[in-house]
C-alpha cells in the first residue's frame, strides 16, 4: 500500500476512509487487528475474536481494503488479514488535526487544558 502524507490526503479520499469506518462492525473489525498487530489474523480467527463471520466479514474486510486500512494475503489455503495500515490511519489523524485550533486565539494546549 502506498503511503500519503496529509500534503496529498485529500477530502475526497479522507471522506472515504471515514465512510469506511463508518460502520460499528467494521470499526470493532479494525479494532481487532490493530490489537492483533503487524503479524495479522487469519479469516478465521478474526471472525471469532470479532464476533463478526461468514460474507459479513468478508463484505466488511472488502470496504477497509478498498480504503487502505487493512489488506489481505493467502497464505497456502488460508487468508491472512494483515494488521492494518498504521501508516494510513496516521495520515488521517494528521488529516483531522492539522488544523487544529487554527482559528482559535489560544494555541491547542492551552485550548485543551481550558476546556477538556
Amino acid at each position: 500500500m502506498k503511503h500519503e502524507n496529509t500534503a496529498s490526503l485529500d477530502v475526497t479520499r479522507a471522506a472515504s476512509t471515514f465512510a469506511a469506518l463508518g460502520s460499528e462492525q467494521r470499526l470493532h473489525v479494525l479494532r481487532v487487528l490493530v490489537r492483533a498487530g503487524p503479524e495479522g489474523l487469519t479469516i478465521g480467527e478474526l471472525g471469532a475474536r470479532s464476533g463478526v463471520t461468514g460474507s459479513t466479514l468478508t463484505h466488511h474486510m472488502k470496504i477497509l481494503a478498498a480504503a487502505g486500512l487493512v489488506d489481505q494475503k493467502r497464505r497456502g489455503r488460508q487468508i491472512i488479514c494483515i494488521g492494518v495500515d498504521f501508516a494510513r490511519m496516521q495520515d488521517i489523524a494528521a488529516f483531522l488535526l492539522k488544523e487544529c485550533c487554527a482559528d482559535s486565539p489560544q494555541p491547542h494546549d492551552t485550548h485543551e487544558a481550558n476546556h477538556g
